[in-house]
């Protein structure tokens, strides 16, 4: 068979998404990271937004994201990424804006900026990569590690009457009035690669709609931190992370 026809569009299988760049990526085999870049090119690529498409990554494993996508990016301080897409939102209304952060960025240091530009209804998308724990910086403890789970700084599991509990923080969103869609989604299957890319569209659909300020939380795994094989840390995270965080809408206002 000739190479032409393999390639003939009825034969194509999979195609890398056009906004993805050549750049070979840094993230740990088994990281949910570049499966999450490549659904948000995809949605931006199907909306044809491509040349109106804002992405502001703050500090964390989430700040490569400029490195891969070929969309404009604004890098923020740890943590303000909300406050810094209300601006640019605000500014330039026509754009689609949106926020790439990570658990420990959106849920410790993050906090007030994520609740108030949630509070206020900025027509804005936050994605927020959940895998427990801070990636990047060794393995630490974050406000999302679950009770029992062992990290650079709590190696013997965390402790509620030492550390606190788990934050919520995607419940708490839901709650609040300025809100539209907050979703709790994964992409460790196929199946839930497909409704996190839906939920994805529909956050981006809202934000240009004036809805509100969209949310997708997407439950990762992050191998390397949890001294796990990749296949291990999928595992886990069904058994663990899933019991917890349970999947599915919270908020989803048409």
């Amino acid at each position: 068979m000739d190479i032409n026809d393999i390639i003939k569009p009825e034969n194509l299988v999979y195609t890398k998404p056009r906004l993805m760049n050549d750049n070979a990526m840094h993230y740990c085999p088994g990281c949910s990271h570049g499966v999450i870049h490549k659904l948000i090119a995809e949605v931006i690529d199907e909306m044809g937004m491509e040349e109106k498409t804002i992405g502001v990554a703050p500090v964390g494993c989430a700040v490569f994201a400029y490195n891969y996508l070929d969309i404009d990016w604004e890098e923020a301080a740890h943590g303000r990424a909300p406050a810094l897409a209300t601006a640019i939102k605000r500014l330039n209304p026509d754009r689609m804006v949106f926020t790439y952060q990570g658990d420990g960025d959106l849920a410790a240091i993050g906090t007030a900026e994520t609740i108030h530009a949630a509070n206020r209804g900025e027509n804005i998308v936050i994605v927020f990569v959940n895998n427990g724990i801070y990636g990047m910086t060794g393995g630490q403890m974050a406000p999302t590690t679950l009770v029992g789970m062992a990290t650079a700084t709590c190696p013997y599991g965390r402790n509620v009457e030492l550390n606190g509990h788990p934050l919520k923080i995607s419940n708490l969103l839901a709650q609040l009035e300025g809100t539209c869609l907050v979703t709790r989604q994964s992409v460790q299957s196929v199946a839930a690669v497909r409704k996190t890319k839906k939920m994805l569209r529909k956050a981006f659909e809202n934000s240009m709609a004036g809805k509100g300020t969209s949310v997708v939380e997407v439950v990762s795994a992050c191998a390397s931190g949890w001294k796990m094989t990749p296949s291990k840390a999928n595992k886990w995270m069904e058994e663990n992370m899933f019991p917890f965080y349970p999947l599915g809408d919270l908020k989803n206002i048409d």
